[in-house]
């Protein structure tokens, strides 16, 4: 697909690429430079909590010397412990 840059350097991507990837107003893309490439890529933001929160988890799991699936019956439980706004205050 060739797009036009247009003024103050904005372009648009196309429609079948935001549907095929099913983005939205307001997603977050991150874009580079590789090697003389433009690489536009999206990206999930999330507070800094929620990150120390996700090591922590990923941390137990990891040293869950029993090779069971760490301290949750499923990923659902993990995100929903994850997402608990309440214990993130923690």
């Amino acid at each position: 697909m060739i797009i036009e840059l247009r003024k103050k350097s904005q372009i648009t991507i196309p429609k079948e690429i935001i549907d095929s990837l099913s983005l939205q107003e307001g997603d977050h893309l991150e874009i580079k430079l590789n090697h003389g490439v433009i690489e536009i890529e999206p990206v999930a933001i999330y507070p800094k909590k929620y990150i120390e929160r996700l090591e922590k988890v990923v941390m137990q799991v990891k040293n869950n010397s029993n090779n069971s699936a760490g301290p949750f019956k499923s990923v659902d439980e993990a995100i929903n412990y994850l997402e608990d706004k309440e214990s993130i205050k923690k």
